[in-house]
C-alpha cells in the first residue's frame, strides 16, 4: 500500500500532464447575434475591493467588447463563494449571465462535501481560466517573526485571517498550518480578501494567505509582508521571498501536503455560466473570452496592474476541475476533511 504522500504526489503528477496535453473539443456554432445590445452579468461570489472583484472588472471591458455586450460586475459575497457558485448551478441558462470562481476553493468545496454545497463543477458550463497564480504567506508588517523559521520555533497560536470554509484563503492556511505542524486558528468571515488583509494590517489578525497577485496590493500598503511562497517556485511578483520548501526543512509527508494544494492552486480563476445554456450561446462566450484574455492590451493592463493574465480552454479548464475532485482517493479525501475541519467562524 503507498503511503499517503506518494499517492499526493503522483496525483499532483498526473494532474500536471494531464493539464499540458488535454484535447480541445470542437467548437460549436458561435451565435454572436443574441449578445448584440444585452446585459450579461458578470458575477463574482466576494466583496468588492478583493482580488476577485478587480480581475472581474479589468476582463468585463474586454468580454464587452467581444459580444458586443454590457458586461457588469455583480458581487455576492457569502461563504467563501459557495453561495454564489450555487445559485450559477440553477441561474437561468440563457447565457447573459457568467460567474469568476474561485476554482481551487470550488474543487475543494466539491470533494469534501462541504455543508452548503450544491454546485457540481463537471456540470458547470466552463469557459476557460483567467489565471493561476502561486499563493504566498503573508504576515503583519511588525511582526516579528521575519522567516518562516521563525514562525516554527515560536511555540504561539497563529490567527489567520478567512472568509469562506472553503475559499483559497482558509484551505491554504488549514493546510500550511497542517504541513508546517503550527498551532493555528484560521478565523472565518471576513467578506473578502480585502477584509481579510485589512485585518492582518491592523494587527486584529496575524496571518494570511493569499494569490501573489492580491497579495502585491497588500503589500504596496507598507501594512503586511511577505514571509514565504507556499510552492514549489518563487513567485514573479517576488521573486527575493524563498519558497516553503527553501526555508524549512520538510517531511516527504509534508511535502506531498503542501504539492497537492499548489497543485490544485493551478486552477485559478476560472469563468463559468450555468448548466444548460445554449450550445450557440456557450460557443459565443467562449470565442469571446478566448479573444479577449488572449488581447496583448489586456495582458498588459495586467502585467502592470500585478494582475497577469494566463488563458487555458475552456475543456482544459473542465477536465482539470474534474481532476482534482475525483482523483484523490476516499483515505485522501477523509485527510482533506479532517484538515480543513479546523476553521471556525468569526
Amino acid at each position: 500500500m503507498r503511503r499517503f504522500g506518494q499517492s499526493l504526489r503522483g496525483i499532483s503528477a498526473a494532474f500536471l500532464i494531464f493539464c499540458g496535453t488535454t484535447s480541445i473539443a470542437p467548437a460549436q456554432t458561435a451565435d454572436t447575434a443574441f449578445f448584440k445590445g444585452k446585459t450579461v452579468r458578470l458575477v463574482v461570489g466576494f466583496s468588492a475591493g478583493g482580488g476577485f472583484d478587480l480581475y472581474a472588472r479589468m476582463i468585463a471591458p474586454y468580454i464587452a467588447r467581444e459580444l458586443g455586450a454590457n458586461v457588469v460586475v455583480e458581487n455576492q459575497p457569502g461563504a467563501g463563494g459557495i453561495t454564489a457558485t450555487n445559485r450559477m448551478m440553477t441561474a437561468p441558462p440563457d447565457g447573459l449571465q457568467i460567474m469568476l470562481v474561485n476554482g481551487l476553493a470550488a474543487a475543494f468545496g466539491q470533494f469534501t462535501e462541504q455543508q452548503g454545497v450544491r454546485y457540481d463543477l463537471a456540470k458547470l458550463e466552463h469557459l476557460g481560466t483567467v489565471s493561476g497564480n502561486p499563493w504566498v504567506w503573508l504576515v503583519t508588517a511588525n511582526a516579528p517573526w521575519k522567516s518562516v523559521q521563525d514562525v516554527l520555533a515560536d511555540k504561539r497560536q497563529y490567527m489567520w485571517s478567512a472568509g469562506g470554509p472553503i475559499d483559497g484563503l482558509s484551505d491554504g492556511a488549514a493546510f500550511t498550518c497542517e504541513a508546517l505542524q503550527l498551532n493555528c486558528n484560521v478565523v472565518l468571515g471576513y467578506p473578502g480578501s480585502n477584509d481579510s488583509a485589512l485585518a492582518v494590517g491592523k494587527g486584529e489578525m496575524d496571518m494570511l494567505y493569499i494569490v501573489d497577485t492580491s497579495a502585491a496590493n497588500y503589500v504596496a500598503t507598507g501594512q503586511i509582508r511577505v514571509l514565504a511562497t507556499i510552492g514549489r517556485s518563487r513567485s514573479k511578483l517576488f521573486p527575493d521571498v524563498p519558497t516553503v520548501f527553501e526555508a524549512a526543512k520538510l517531511s516527504d509527508e509534508q511535502a506531498a501536503l503542501l504539492d497537492f494544494h499548489s497543485t490544485a492552486e493551478k486552477l485559478g480563476r476560472i469563468l463559468v455560466a450555468p448548466p444548460g445554456t445554449p450550445p450557440e450561446r456557450l460557443a459565443a462566450l467562449r470565442v469571446a473570452v478566448k479573444a479577449a484574455l488572449t488581447d496583448p492590451v489586456l495582458i498588459a493592463e495586467g502585467d502592470k496592474s500585478q494582475r497577469n493574465v494566463e488563458f487555458s480552454s475552456a475543456e482544459e479548464t473542465r477536465m482539470a476541475s474534474i481532476s482534482v475532485v475525483s482523483d484523490p482517493t476516499p483515505e485522501q479525501k477523509q485527510r482533506m476533511i479532517a484538515i480543513l475541519a479546523r476553521v471556525e467562524k468569526k
